[in-house]
């Protein structure tokens, strides 16, 4: 008989491996990826994404690991990937409840993450551990080995474990450049050596498969930056991702080219700058290195500024100087402005409106759409081919990416010979048992979003997000009333005060709805009156029916009853 380890999820064999996505699967973010082999598991990844334009006011997002509860004893490690928020940022948030598991990462990776942590007051509580490319680590039953990828930001590593059944392996973000800045091209010859002993499950990056052909060099940009900083009259302004160190570095050669001096903005670019200095992964001569405060006393051709805000973000340096709100260092006519990164989903408007501004300042602008300052980290279709053939994978899962990704993804991998029964689309929460027998599925875990607001985490649920919408799009009417509760008499009020509803001077909309509440409270029973949740629910609709009857609005209506 098969010794059935009990894992509290349900037993499976152990000639079999269950993974569980948490997060990345049918989004872009989130990333988060559990495997459980002989009752143990492994953690790949623990990522937050950016809230969505449906949730406001909320900060972050990280995801629900509610089904890991009870079962944090059997966690023997968390793996990163590499250094981005979409694969670290949620680390600070969940660590605790994952049981403080030790993390393993590389260099890079891990002195981002202690930075967050030390934000977090947690330092001191986590064990962290730097890995090398191609070290082999056992942990519990895992025998794990980390293996490099080309990504957008330094130190990235790819995930293989050795089961009985053949290696799994996770290949975290990548592309196969073959020219990298630092010249830590993804290991090819790594990848193939696996291909050759028998991998169980390919699971492979997705972001770009609707790409075709292969992704751009890095080093590309350089060309880009080479032709543009030189011909610039007035301060050059790069705005980028703070963990694209590759990206900074070709900034900063050119502007030690041109004689140019750097003062870098915005406090993630300060931080992680400052971090690849010092582990040496970033080399910024400290001669060519200012002070903001210096950089006002330069003449414009000699300054290059590195900053943040390239997706417009509201309350960036390059935002903020756009909008004649950074007095430390203003645009002028006749500076340059490069946005150097991608035009993330959702964040168009926001970018756009950023662009015309710049050009209101009467700088000129170069951006993804306009000159070729920006390649993306990801593979694209034939790069993942050439990774399918290495791999020569039993079995296909992609991972990360929007779901109709992970569907185009899972078409390429059966067009490359993959069987079509060995080949599935997973989405977050949605369990999968791999054998050398072929895949199965398992019914749905608890999974999902959790909400950070402020120091709040999980205290904002759909409900909250649906009155925060609903008082955006249509204003609030707060009623003030109190009543006697011996006779349902009205003893203060009806008062109304409107927010995002009707301006200050336009009351009489208002003057008439207080008249509405007097009426129906007039005609209302006094037992009914003094009942307090009642009260609320008639004024609420009295309110409604006339607001939609008169205006054609519907504003949040909450009845505050005063206790006498």
């Amino acid at each position: 008989m098969t010794d059935m380890p009990n894992t509290g999820w349900g037993e499976i064999p152990a000639d079999a491996v269950r993974i569980l996505p948490l997060g990345g699967l049918g989004e872009i973010g989130l990333n988060m990826m559990a495997v459980e082999y002989l009752g143990e598991l492994l953690l790949i990844d623990c990522g937050l994404m950016f809230p969505e334009p449906y949730m406001p006011g909320i900060d972050l997002v990280i995801p629900d690991v509610s089904c890991l509860e009870g079962q944090t004893g059997r966690i023997r490690g968390l793996i990163l990937t590499h250094g981005h928020e979409d694969h670290i940022g949620a680390v600070p948030f969940l660590l605790a409840k994952l049981g403080f598991p030790t993390v393993y990462g590389s260099p890079l990776t891990l002195g981002l993450l202690r930075h967050r942590l030390e934000e977090h007051e947690l330092l001191g509580q986590a064990s962290l551990v730097e890995v090398q490319p191609r070290q082999a680590l056992d942990l519990g039953v895992f025998h794990v080995e980390v293996f490099r990828v080309a990504h957008s930001i330094v130190d990235g590593l790819g995930v293989a474990i050795r089961t009985a059944m053949g290696w799994i392996v996770h290949t975290g973000d990548f592309k196969l450049d073959q020219t990298p800045v630092d010249d830590q091209p993804t290991d090819l010859v790594r990848l193939a050596a696996y291909g050759e002993q028998g991998v169980l499950l390919l699971m492979s990056d997705s972001t770009n498969v609707e790409k075709k052909g292969f992704t751009l060099s890095e080093r590309e940009v350089a060309a880009a930056f080479a032709e543009i900083v030189p011909r610039a009259k007035g301060m050059v302004a790069v705005a980028t991702f703070s963990s694209n160190i590759h990206r900074i570095q070709q900034v900063v050669q050119e502007a030690v080219r041109c004689g140019r001096k750097v003062a870098i903005a915005g406090r993630s670019m300060v931080a992680n700058t400052r971090i690849a200095r010092e582990l040496g992964y970033l080399d910024i001569p400290d001669d060519v290195l200012i002070e903001l405060r210096q950089a006002r006393d330069l003449p414009r051709h000699r300054l290059l500024l590195l900053t943040t805000g390239s997706q417009g973000e509201a309350q960036s340096t390059l935002v903020r100087m756009a909008m004649e709100e950074f007095r430390a260092l203003p645009l002028e006519p006749g500076d340059t402005v490069i946005l150097s990164s991608k035009f993330i989903p959702g964040n168009e408007k926001a970018i756009n409106r950023l662009i015309n501004h710049l050009y209101r300042r009467g700088a000129e602008v170069f951006y993804e759409t306009t000159s070729e300052v920006h390649v993306s980290g990801h593979a694209s279709q034939e790069e993942l081919k050439i990774v399918l053939s290495l791999v020569c994978p039993q079995n296909f899962v992609p991972v990360h990416g929007e779901y109709r990704h992970l569907v185009r993804h899972a078409e390429l991998a059966r067009g490359m010979g993959v069987p079509a029964e060995r080949v599935t689309v997973l989405e977050n929460g949605c369990p999968l048992v791999v054998s050398a027998a072929g895949l199965s599925r398992e019914p749905r875990l608890e999974t999902g979003r959790v909400l950070v607001d402020g120091r709040g985490v999980g205290d904002v649920g759909l409900m909250e997000l649906r009155d925060r919408r609903h008082i955006a799009n249509h204003g609030l009417v707060v009623v003030l009333l109190a009543v006697s509760p011996v006779d349902g008499r009205i003893l203060y009020g009806p008062e109304l005060l409107s927010r995002g509803f009707v301006a200050e001077e336009e009351t009489d909309i208002l003057d008439l709805a207080r008249r509405q509440v007097c009426d129906m409270l007039a005609g209302m029973a006094p037992e009914t009156a003094t009942e307090q949740e009642t009260l609320e629910v008639e004024v609420r609709k009295c309110l409604r029916r006339f607001f939609n009857r008169t205006v054609e609005r519907r504003p949040l209506i909450l009845p505050i009853i005063l206790e006498q």
